[in-house]
């Protein structure tokens, strides 16, 4: 009997061995997979939240971009309506004179001369022939293809030919051709100031001491 109960003794406690063992096994694995299943659980919950901060800047960013761009057209509209509000009529006023003023044809200054009244009368009396107003024959010097030269050039009255240089003179001489460029027309500007003035006599006076206009 002694011998069955040695026998007998390790296969009692085999059941309790294996039960205490699958016990511990189990608990193990229960911590083991109810830890890593803690885990993926608390890693979705945080990548979650990640996302939902991202999207939060996300909108942020964009409504502050949309408000900067509000604030600069809301400011260059203020800045065009204040320069609109400065401009008074008179200002308006004074830039269309402006305008005006600057868009109008430019007449050239053309003599210094004091233009008076023709006296055919006095004319006649001082050079002895009858004088046509603006002939430019009048002046000594100058015959009818160079006055018509002259008239080619817009050069049509004592007062135009009294405020030509003698320069211009010569060239326009020089553009007749060969021809008309033996004449000197030095004293021509001052004679065609002093037809234009009236004052005959003293043109008469000193035509009758030049030679053919020199």
């Amino acid at each position: 009997m002694n011998v069955l109960l040695t026998i007998s003794i390790p296969c009692w406690l085999i059941p309790l061995l294996v039960g205490a063992i699958c016990a511990i096994l189990g608990y193990l694995l229960g911590r083991l997979f109810g830890g890593s299943n803690q885990d993926n659980n608390n890693n979705i919950d945080l990548n979650v939240y990640k996302n939902r901060i991202s999207k939060l800047e996300t909108d942020l960013a964009a409504c502050k971009a949309s408000k900067d761009s509000v604030s600069r057209s809301s400011g260059a509209g203020n800045t065009a309506t204040s320069f609109t509000s400065n401009v008074t009529p008179t200002s308006t006023s004074v830039i269309k004179k402006d305008v005006v003023a600057s868009a109008a044809p430019i007449t050239p200054k053309v003599t210094d001369a004091t233009v008076i009244a023709f006296d055919a009368k006095a004319a006649k009396t001082a050079l002895g022939k009858k004088i046509k107003q603006d002939d430019l024959t009048v002046v000594e010097g100058i015959g009818p293809k160079i006055k018509e030269l002259f008239h080619n050039h817009n050069i049509t009255t004592w007062t135009a030919l009294a405020g030509c240089t003698v320069q211009k003179c010569q060239e326009i001489l020089k553009s007749g051709g060969k021809r008309f460029e033996m004449h000197k027309p030095g004293t021509w500007p001052k004679q065609a100031d002093l037809a234009a003035k009236g004052s005959w006599q003293e043109l008469k006076d000193w035509q009758d001491q030049l030679d053919g206009g020199k």
